[in-house]
């Protein structure tokens, strides 16, 4: 039987601060600069747990050059978007 490694799961507190660090960026940002920048000390297994769960939510871009904030809920962006056409 394989034995699970326990991950240390965020609190909300802890998402909403990563969250508000990556929107005020204006560039890509590695994961030891977003560390940096944190008001407080974040495990890096719970820093990779958040930034998993914003990139599959739609808000970052997690590459390997770094991290981008991409998230934009205009309602004028979304109702092009919708009505676009395909070229």
């Amino acid at each position: 039987m394989q034995k699970l490694e326990i991950i240390h799961y965020p609190n909300l507190k802890t998402v909403l601060m990563v969250e508000n660090v990556l929107k005020k960026a204006n560039d890509l940002m590695t994961r030891e600069q977003l560390k940096k920048k944190l008001p407080t000390k974040v495990m890096h297994q719970t820093l990779n747990v958040i930034l998993k769960y914003l990139e599959d939510s739609g808000k970052i871009l997690d590459g390997r050059k770094g991290i981008l904030w991409i998230y934009n809920p205009s309602p004028k962006l979304d109702k092009a978007i919708k009505e676009g056409i395909e070229l």
